[in-house]
């Protein structure tokens, strides 16, 4: 006999005051009090983020009697015992513009059920259906997700449109997110698999058959990548197509995997329209193609392939791993790795962009402090919770983990006179770990496996690597490695000014210290983070460019007086300017 699906209804109820109304039929309740519980986070975004504070109102009923239901703790409520059976309803607040949460207005509604379906506990292993609502303001509205529809169910809703769909537990239902309202939209297949470009908000000519053949080309060569010889896209096993769900704003940048779907934010600009030279991809374009492909690429690595500590997640509390350097820097690594080989990119876009995450490490001095390791373990209190003092503190399992991928890949290739790459050392663990992630009992890549698997896929010994560059500090010497492959890596000062040795924004109209760089000059001289440059030597400092003007009078290791506000607080300090720092890479190839 099959259970009983537990069966949801979310409707958006009041879309000027941005709300969803859920409600939940469970058959057979736990006879001492059906419990109930909401994600406290995301996987993928490792960061407690309390989604529960969002539920405005519950109530819970047993036919028409009312059943009394108490809030046991953040994320939990229980129902006093009934014989079933029970019905409860609540009411979430959507208005987090992210893709993390939930957001609905009058234009649309977009929710991840981590944030809007409470979970049954006792029955989060049986089937769900979830019945998608309109209200008589979402006339023309459809629906975007990659969660199945309930074909052969009464109610069952068909492609795009309202009504039931289904999930096989609790962990899938709330893996594909949901997007409802009139976006631009356009399909393609890539080695057979149908995959969804939608994209809602206001972009005026949005070039989308463009979009469409850049993004096939990455997902073809993605595929291939990992199933060489059946060319099969893995989300197949849960849903009919991928769906890229991009939400489009006017400075947006972000991405959120999930195992049949991704969701997106990305700037207007970035975007081509009409009429734009489609031999030319801009930069904001590239950025907006590598997000893309990043999280593609966790369809298998992440989604799939994951570490022991996510398989499976506990969605009550931190899940921690030192791993994340494997899971989010070799995809970091990928992402643009991918574009060149899918001839989106050319090698000269693609050194540039190489580069680029170089710089972003080199500046950081904060990689002397933290290893990529430790960085991992502690995003949920400190990567995810960065302040002023973060790039002096903390290195980023994603930058440096790209860096740590394209070492070891250097290192393999240089070994076997490239007869092995990093590739094989992801192909294996797709062998081993994620492609039947989701077919049999789910097992992840242990904390201390890595060496291992380098050595049985490669033959590279990486127990000193590992050592010195993910658990040490130390920086890896790319330079050498990348001039075995023909590719030259040379320093140079981005800037021919003397340098204050800080981060510098505008804020309020004002010329504001964003990081003081730790013994830098600017931290020698006294300043601190969140100082609102004034003047240097009696002459107004308005905002960042007159600050670079009057710094075109003066030498490095020349002395200035600094006035500065601190909060409202006017301060005077003596600084001795610095040369500005030989840290941009460039790269090239050699002959």
């Amino acid at each position: 006999m099959e259970p009983t699906p537990v069966l949801y209804r979310a409707e958006p109820t009041d879309l000027a005051g941005h709300r969803l109304t859920v409600q939940i039929q469970i058959t057979s309740p736990q006879t001492d009090g059906q419990v109930l519980s909401l994600p406290a986070w995301i996987p993928g975004s490792y960061l407690i983020r309390d989604f529960s504070r969002q539920i405005e109102s519950i109530a819970a009923f047993s036919g028409e009697k009312p059943v009394s239901i108490r809030k046991l703790d953040n994320h939990r409520w229980q129902c006093e015992p009934c014989e079933g059976p029970l019905s409860v309803q609540y009411q979430v607040y959507a208005w987090d513009l992210s893709v993390r949460g939930a957001h609905i207005d009058q234009t649309h509604a977009f929710f991840n059920g981590t944030s809007a379906l409470l979970a049954v506990e006792g029955q989060t292993e049986q089937p769900c259906l979830l019945e998608l609502a309109a209200n008589e303001d979402m006339e023309d509205w459809q629906v975007y997700t990659s969660l199945p529809e309930a074909t052969g169910l009464p109610g069952a809703a068909e492609r795009y449109g309202f009504g039931l769909y289904r999930a096989s537990n609790y962990d899938e239902l709330i893996d594909h997110p949901i997007e409802m309202g009139t976006p631009q939209v356009i399909s393609f297949f890539a080695h057979g698999a149908e995959h969804e470009l939608v994209f809602t908000g206001v972009i005026p000519n949005l070039d989308l058959p463009r979009i469409a053949r850049d993004v096939e080309k990455i997902c073809a060569e993605q595929i291939a990548f990992f199933e060489p010889e059946t060319r099969r896209a893995p989300f197949l096993d849960c849903s009919s197509r991928y769906v890229f769900m991009t939400m489009v704003t006017d400075d947006g940048y972000g991405g959120l995997e999930h195992r049949a779907s991704t969701a997106l934010m990305a700037s207007r600009r970035d975007l081509p329209t009409q009429g734009q030279d489609k031999s030319v991809k801009t930069a904001g374009y590239q950025t907006f193609l590598g997000l893309v492909s990043h999280e593609y690429f966790h369809t298998w690595n992440v989604k799939r392939i994951k570490p022991a500590a996510f398989a499976p997640y506990d969605l009550s509390r931190e899940n921690h791993t030192r791993l994340l350097w494997v899971f989010e820097g070799f995809t970091s690594y990928y992402d643009d790795l991918l574009l060149l080989r899918s001839s989106v990119l050319d090698e000269t876009d693609y050194l540039k962009l190489l580069a680029k995450n170089i710089n972003a490490v080199e500046r950081g001095p904060g990689r002397f402090k933290q290893s990529t390791a430790q960085s991992s373990f502690d995003a949920w209190t400190r990567y995810y919770k960065q302040d002023e003092n973060s790039p002096n503190a903390l290195v980023s399992y994603y930058s440096k983990g790209a860096l740590i991928a394209l070492g070891l890949d250097l290192c393999i290739r240089s070994l076997t006179q490239q007869a092995k790459s990093l590739d094989d050392v992801m192909l294996l663990m797709w062998e081993r770990y994620g492609r039947d992630f989701y077919q049999g009992k789910p097992h992840g890549i242990p904390e201390d496996a890595m060496p291992a698997l380098i050595l049985e896929a490669t033959g590279y010994d990486a127990t000193d690597f590992i050592a010195r560059y993910v658990e040490g500090c130390e920086d890896l010497p790319l330079k050498p490695w990348l001039a075995e492959q023909g590719l030259k890596l040379e320093w140079q000062a981005a800037s021919k000014l003397p340098s204050l040795n800080a981060r510098l924004r505008q804020s309020a109209g004002q010329c504001q210290l964003a990081t003081v760089f730790t013994d830098g000059a600017a931290h020698q001289a006294g300043l601190s983070a969140g100082d609102a440059l004034i003047a240097i030597d009696g002459l107004r400092v308005s905002d960042t460019a007159s600050l670079e003007r009057l710094l075109t009078a003066y030498e490095p290791g020349q002395t200035v007086q600094v006035h500065a506000f601190r909060r409202d607080e006017l301060h005077c300090f003596t600084l001795q300017l610095a040369r500005p720092a030989r840290d941009e890479c460039v790269l090239s190839r050699q002959p």
